[in-house]
């Protein structure tokens, strides 16, 4: 009987290792998708507000390290949006606005497809540690029995 039981602990004993492998994986990747959802929604917010300022507005513009320079807008009609892969297009400040409400909505959808495989995945980590410590504890009296 300890025999069965130290081998189905081996391999519970595998199986956590994987899947605590998978939820920091997927945790990693939740983490990823969350920053650019507010980095989409801070540009968002920022469309908004300059399409509503007239003429010449004073901007505060970011620099790094937490610095900013002052620079007046030129033009409120037109976006330089990024596509990727280092490619960026100009567009109006509606169609940019769609780019990126449309990023926005792919990426809430892809968070919650990830949320829902890390609690599948936490969900079954956590059996398998119950289970795990079944067994060690059957293996323990059995071995305090003389069983073995």
């Amino acid at each position: 009987m300890s025999r069965k039981v130290e081998e189905e602990l081996r391999k519970l004993s595998v199986e956590m290792r994987v899947l605590e492998q998978s939820a920091e994986n997927l945790q990693s990747r939740l983490n990823m998708v969350n920053a650019v959802i507010a980095d989409l929604t801070y540009a968002s917010k920022t469309l908004e507000g300059l399409e509503k300022e007239k003429g010449k507005a004073e901007l505060l513009v970011p620099i790094g390290g937490s610095s900013y320079i002052k620079a007046k807008l030129e033009s409120a009609d037109k976006v330089i949006v990024g596509m990727g892969a280092g490619v960026s297009v100009e567009k109006t400040f509606g169609e940019a606005k769609e780019i990126i409400k449309k990023r926005l909505e792919d990426l809430e959808k892809a968070r919650d497809s990830l949320q829902k495989q890390f609690t599948q995945v936490t969900e079954r980590l956590n059996v398998d540690k119950g289970r795990f410590e079944k067994l060690a504890a059957e293996l323990q009296k059995g071995k305090a029995r003389g069983n073995v």
